[in-house]
């Protein structure tokens, strides 16, 4: 007989006995079982012998007087929790992607970018998506792409234009590049120096791997810098980078947002800005494209457009690159 058996495949118990069976489990009493889940005892009862004909094992010892649980009762019992737990647990999440702005949102952002718009971000996920639970990973750009692609990150906050296949970009807004010198800098207080004056300043910059720093190197070169001219590398971060001007060894090119949180506090420090049309970056979004939430991505950037108006730059119109 067991050698006739092999090759049949079990039948799949179902959610139902699976939740009468778990009712029967706690309460070891049919009628406060059925009335416990809302079932009629009849229809409990044959749910129950169904599991146990599509398991193959008698889970419940029934008697006149009360109901006991089999030795394969007890341990199938605890697996049935279990399971019931875990599709209690899916629904709930599916609840949540059916409500936008709600469950994990995990936000890369670069580090040329966190420090000065993040309290933007997070003043308005707090204010209009209280039920978003945002997490924050700050990171150069190419970790962040691979976050992306990988599924780890759900939308990046970074410079474009990217020219990464398979991301849509949601434009936020341009921002000018502001020079930051010393105090008795002849260029220090000025409002429109032409980019050409870059061919020969020393300038200080990022470390490799910082998309501002080829940002930086880009807008030399469009200047007519030669390869030659003097580019010291040592700063590992923007606040780094403006002590080391402060201390006579350069001036640097900031973005506008990160001007008063960088320069403010250091006496020794002056600002000059470009003649129009001055150097710039964009700052946007970065989603994979045709993210099931791109609905929910599309309206948070519409969001971040209104809350950036009172920000130094240029806020973007509406629409993907």
């Amino acid at each position: 007989m067991a050698q006739s058996n092999q090759g049949i495949r079990p039948k799949q118990p179902s959610l139902s006995q699976l939740r009468a069976f778990a009712a029967v489990a706690e309460y070891l009493h049919f009628r406060d079982a059925a009335a416990a889940i809302g079932m009629s005892q009849p229809a409990l009862s044959g749910a129950v012998s169904a599991l146990e004909e599509a398991l193959g094992v008698q889970l419940i010892e029934r008697t006149t007087r009360k109901v006991l649980l089999s030795p394969a009762g007890e341990r199938l019992a605890v697996r049935a929790r279990v399971v019931l737990h875990a599709v209690g647990e899916l629904m709930e999440e599916a609840e949540a992607v059916r409500a936008p702005f709600t469950g994990a949102l995990r936000l890369g952002v670069i580090p040329t970018v966190a420090p000065y718009l993040l309290p933007t971000v997070l003043r308005l996920v707090h204010d209009r998506y209280p039920e978003l639970d945002l997490q924050v990973h700050e990171e150069q750009t190419s970790s962040l792409l691979d976050g992306l692609a990988a599924g780890r990150l759900d939308l990046l906050l970074l410079a474009v234009p990217l020219g990464a296949p398979g991301v849509t970009e949601l434009p936020l807004f341009d921002e000018d590049f502001v020079l930051v010198m010393e105090r008795d800098h002849w260029l220090g207080g000025r409002q429109d120096i032409p980019r050409e004056a870059l061919r020969e300043l020393p300038l200080l910059l990022l470390d490799e791997g910082h998309c501002l720093r080829d940002q930086a190197l880009d807008i030399c070169r469009e200047a007519g810098r030669t390869e030659g001219a003097p580019v010291t590398t040592t700063a590992a971060g923007l606040s780094t980078l403006v002590q080391l001007v402060a201390g006579g060894l350069g001036v640097t090119l900031l973005p506008r947002t990160a001007v008063t949180v960088e320069t403010a506090r250091n006496e020794a420090l002056t600002t000059g800005y470009f003649a129009e049309p001055a150097p710039a970056r964009r700052v946007a979004l970065g989603m994979r494209t045709g993210a099931a939430r791109h609905e929910e991505f599309e309206e948070f950037a519409a969001a971040l457009r209104g809350a950036m108006e009172a920000l130094p730059v240029r806020v973007a119109t509406a629409g993907r690159t």
